[in-house]
């Protein structure tokens, strides 16, 4: 076989990715294109935009020394301001154009997840289906038609932007030092530039550790050092991130510490059992979601022992099965930060919490699935199918959750 023969297989493979990004952007788009016609909200968008007078100057040096050293909206995520900034720069006070660079973000997160999962394990159409999933969920909407959750959709970007350069930093491993060194150094910087978007990414060096395991295989006991010591700078940079955000926030008097901690550990228990449920049927979502005075210990217990045997099951398949109890941990990990532990905010839980966690559960679910019908290609097909109908599912339902925030 020439060189050129042996060359078709791989130009197929990314002729079908170019296909697929350009059909995934369509469907996001598609899916949030009612965003376009919502107005700003007064909830927090008065903060970040229609009330915040150093923002509606535009871009200038004076806001952007402003952005780097303000803990305003007891958060300190100067990228985020620099992107409204930007807006109002580029569009003035037209909602419209804050909304389109929402959607636009979002879409380049669903595109970027796609690359990233299709660098890691080389599976194109399941990596398609757990990118559409993840963009077409109604659960997306308040991180993208909510101007004032513009850190989501920012930080998301650079959070898939850093799997994804970490994917060839790997691969590059072995190879040329300057080249791997070179990935290294974008993965880091990709890294940090998300934390100054959204201070969520803290988790995302222990995101990296289980891809290590599970599709890279690169996590065996005595290359476990190595490994963490090769994230020790993520992990740096995570403990700076969230010792900065607890002191602006507790300053701000967004920490609650008025509930109890036993209170607190019982809405976390309920909270993640909440969070698998509206994603695996997304129904009576809202915009606020209030404590109750407290939650029935029936309840609470019969949470907890779903967690556990869950759990269990990920670990017992763990040999055959990686990426469930890989896509768990992801879920139940990413979420640690938002989880109420330290209660910020009013709210048990929020749509917007689910953005990144929510794709430990799709790969769990899409992969899991498949190694469970890899023997019965007639019923891979038929869960394919059935996949495809969820995706279109999920787009009619965030249409309509997406009209939610129209206006006030």
């Amino acid at each position: 076989m020439s060189v050129a023969d042996q060359s078709v297989p791989g130009e197929r493979s990314c002729g079908l990715v170019v296909v697929l990004s350009l059909a995934l952007a369509a469907l996001v788009f598609a899916a949030f294109q009612p965003a376009l016609d919502n107005d700003f909200v007064g909830y927090d968008d008065t903060d970040y935009v229609t009330s915040n007078m150093t923002v509606q100057r535009g871009l200038n040096w004076e806001g952007i020394k402003w952005a780097f050293t303000s803990t305003e909206a007891a958060n300190w995520h100067p990228l985020t301001w620099l992107s409204h900034m930007l807006d109002v720069h580029l569009f003035g006070l037209s909602p419209t154009g804050h909304h389109l660079t929402s959607v636009l973000l979002h879409l380049l997160s669903c595109i970027l997840l796609f690359l990233a999962l299709q660098a890691l394990t080389g599976a194109t159409w399941r990596s398609f289906l757990v990118a559409a999933l993840f963009g077409l969920h109604p659960l997306r909407a308040e991180s993208v038609a909510w101007v004032a959750e513009r850190k989501d959709a920012l930080s998301a970007v650079f959070w898939f932007l850093t799997v994804l350069v970490y994917a060839y930093y790997v691969r590059a491993l072995g190879g040329n030092n300057q080249r791997s060194n070179l990935w290294y150094g974008l993965t880091l910087l990709c890294f940090a530039c998300g934390l100054m978007a959204k201070p969520m990414l803290v988790t995302l060096p222990f995101a990296l550790l289980l891809l290590d395991v599970w599709p890279l295989k690169r996590l065996r006991p005595k290359k476990f050092p190595a490994l963490f010591l090769e994230k020790l700078p993520f992990f740096a940079l995570s403990l700076v991130s969230s010792l900065l955000t607890f002191l602006v926030q507790r300053n701000a008097g967004a920490v609650n510490e008025y509930m109890s901690l036993g209170y607190r550990l019982s809405n976390v228990v309920i909270s993640f059992v909440r969070y698998v449920g509206k994603t695996l049927w997304p129904v009576d979502l809202a915009f606020f979601y209030p404590h109750p005075e407290q939650w029935p210990i029936v309840a609470v217990a019969a949470a907890l022992l779903l967690l556990v045997a869950v759990s269990l099951l990920a670990l017992r398949l763990r040999e055959r099965h990686p990426s469930l109890l890989i896509g768990w941990c992801w879920f139940l990990g990413t979420l640690v930060p938002v989880i109420g532990l330290v209660q910020v905010g009013q709210q048990s839980i929020a749509d917007r919490y689910t953005y990144i966690p929510s794709v430990g559960i799709l790969i769990a679910l899409v992969w899991g699935i498949h190694a469970l019908m890899s023997d019965r290609k007639q019923l891979t097909q038929t869960v394919g199918i059935i996949g495809g109908v969820a995706a279109l599912a999920c787009l009619f339902l965030t249409r309509q959750q997406v009209r939610v925030w129209k206006s006030t």
